[in-house]
């Protein structure tokens, strides 16, 4: 068989994929999660908290829902369905720390949960660290010379 027939016979086989079904699917529920933080960010300027301290606890609420959420199993069947969706950035990174530390939780706290937490988004963590530092050693020379960015 050569690669052009494999190629024929596997876009033949494959199933098709629903492209717009799975946009306006990403969007709704993307769109939901973001619209639910926003309603909670509303409710605790609501009960009287300041504006930082409202946007501090819907963060800690939202990973706290993300997780309780990947815990139970919802948030991956979630996840099947909306796609991408799901991807928010919170929501989506408290399920990606939490999942793997959920599946190794048998192996114990050192090995199981502490080590495998980081599996997917400690590549993330060490970028974003390393970008961080990176920045702000550039800021502190230009100040130096006297120049301000910000």
């Amino acid at each position: 068989m050569t690669t052009q027939e494999y190629a024929k016979l596997v876009q033949k086989n494959s199933p098709k994929s629903k492209v717009a079904l799975n946009c306006v699917r990403a969007f709704v529920v993307g769109g939901g999660i973001c619209t639910a933080g926003q309603l909670l960010f509303e409710l605790y300027q609501l009960w009287g908290l300041e504006e930082d301290a409202a946007k501090t606890l819907t963060s800690v609420t939202l990973i706290f829902i993300g997780i309780l959420l990947t815990a139970a199993g919802v948030y991956d069947k979630l996840a099947r369905k909306a796609g991408a969706g799901t991807l928010v950035p919170i929501t989506g990174f408290a399920n990606s720390m939490s999942s793997p530390a959920i599946e190794f939780k048998s192996e114990g706290f050192i090995t199981g949960v502490g080590a495998k937490m980081f599996i997917i988004a400690g590549p993330v963590l060490v970028y974003g660290t390393t970008a961080a530092v990176l920045y702000g050693v550039i800021l502190w020379v230009l100040h130096l010379f006297g120049i301000t960015l910000f």
